[in-house]
């Protein structure tokens, strides 16, 4: 080949796709655009993935708080119907219990949460649904962002045994390692856990001071 000047064209890898914007549901206004967060619970991003294993893909579907960049729901799957995404719902919802009206959850505009089934849990909890522009990866920012740093950092080019392989080692990633150890320059070089703490404890010292600030008066 060297010889003749021949080049070897390798074909590009097979990747999965996780996201289908061409339907027929409901696209809703992207509510999550210059929000302001103050505190958790304001404002929910989810996304899918895809994962290698041994002999075939699955799917990752996650909600992650964008405040704290705590992941608070996923679900893992070797298909992609709308209950995948549904399952980490339900979890997040379960983990967080949010007030009613509190919360707007973005996403892209994939067909898993635009149809009728994810609408339906989110309206049942009075969570405000919101999706990205067309075409506009930066939208998503804070869930893709997530979803790096579990192909670099846990995923990449690993092949898991089968789905129960990759639920354990994925589930312990996430646990373990990102929500409790890893280190996030947007909130002060802390773990979504140890952040979390801290606002809670900042919450019930708060009205402490308060009262001793009546008492000096």
């Amino acid at each position: 080949m060297r010889d003749d000047n021949l080049l070897c064209l390798r074909r590009a890898a097979f990747v999965p796709m996780t996201t289908n914007s061409r339907h027929g549901w409901r696209i809703v206004p992207n509510l999550a655009r210059g929000l302001e967060l103050a505190d958790i619970d304001q404002l929910w991003v989810a996304d899918i993935t895809y994962v290698h294993l041994a002999e075939e893909f699955a799917y990752l579907a996650v909600v992650l708080d964008a405040f704290s960049r705590k992941v608070i729901g996923w679900a893992l799957a070797i298909h992609l119907r709308a209950e995948l995404a549904i399952e980490a719902l339900d979890q997040a919802i379960a983990a967080r219990r949010p007030a009613p009206g509190s919360i707007i959850h973005h996403s892209d505009r994939g067909v898993q949460y635009a149809c009728a089934e994810y609408a339906a849990r989110l309206a049942a909890h009075d969570i405000l649904p919101s999706m990205s522009r067309v075409g506009n990866p930066y939208d998503n920012a804070k869930a893709e962002r997530f979803m790096r740093t579990l192909k670099e950092e846990e995923a990449d080019g690993r092949a898991y045994r089968d789905l129960d392989d990759a639920r354990n080692r994925i589930g312990e990633f996430i646990d373990a390692v990102y929500n409790k150890q890893r280190l996030h320059s947007a909130i002060d070089y802390q773990s979504p856990d140890e952040y979390e703490s801290g606002l809670t404890r900042l919450r019930r010292e708060a009205p402490a001071a308060i009262s001793e600030t009546e008492n000096c008066y």
